[in-house]
């Protein structure tokens, strides 16, 4: 199905060998240390008011060679079990507040949630869970279309979802945190990263932020990609819900 923006995928699509999707092969193997680059601290303040301070790690020596940063929030080495979130850029949600996805409201709820308990967030660099932010917005006019967000990153020649979690495994060794609390409704990120050796000590769902807009989505997530509980916030919404119709449900499951 051609649309806008069709192309071959690129030298460094086809390299990467260790992509995820549903049917990719299981990311194992010895991950090469990385360093720590910088650490400078960062005030933040949110559109809704919250503010906190954040140390912004850089690093050298990530497998992809891509600029991820961690946000060093609260005091992580007195939480005894550092609580972490790895949160995939969405410049359309965290930015512009895109209501197609949950993804800016899932960054605002982690960050507090973390600054409280002490942890990290790991910003990756990871568009579109892989394919980047052109391919995403090619993606979204299939959906447009009809299809649902798996189907259109098939459609365009890619994997469901491509993201390697390799760097992020990286990232957290150069922290001192291989065993953590995993804030995420995905089981794709703890399985990566137990095989890449961090200790998923327990895992811990995200709230549920449901629009009219987005529930379609989250929908598909929970069904096709095995956000298992993801789908069960969704079951306990819609029983309140189910005369009422579609409403802004916050972040029910805090």
């Amino acid at each position: 199905m051609a649309v806008p923006g069709d192309r071959p995928r690129h030298a460094a699509d086809v390299a990467r060998k260790l992509v995820r999707g549903r049917t990719a092969g299981p990311v194992t193997g010895t991950v090469r240390a990385a360093a720590i680059r910088r650490r400078i601290q960062i005030p933040l303040r949110f559109g809704d008011g919250y503010s906190t301070i954040a140390t912004v790690v850089s690093f050298t020596g990530l497998t992809d060679a891509q600029q991820h940063v961690a946000l060093e929030l609260g005091r992580p080495g007195a939480a005894g079990l550092p609580l972490v979130r790895l949160h995939s850029e969405c410049l359309t949600g965290d930015v512009f507040g895109s209501q197609r996805c949950d993804c800016g409201p899932q960054l605002r709820e982690a960050v507090e949630r973390i600054t409280k308990h002490g942890g990290y967030v790991l910003y990756l660099r990871q568009e579109g869970r892989g394919i980047g932010l052109y391919d995403k917005l090619d993606a979204y006019a299939l959906q447009d279309r009809g299809l649902d967000t798996y189907d259109a990153n098939l459609a365009l020649g890619h994997r469901a979802d491509e993201r390697d979690y390799t760097s992020a495994a990286q990232m957290l060794r150069a922290l001192g945190a291989d065993r953590i609390g995993l804030l995420s409704n995905n089981p794709d990120k703890g399985a990566q990263l137990d095989r890449l050796g961090i200790t998923i000590v327990r895992q811990v769902p995200t709230g549920l932020h449901l629009t009219e807009t987005n529930a379609a989505y989250l929908a598909t997530k929970a069904r096709r990609g095995g956000h298992d509980l993801l789908r069960r916030g969704l079951e306990r919404a819609a029983e309140p819900q189910r005369h009422a119709g579609p409403a802004h449900l916050g972040t029910e499951g805090r």
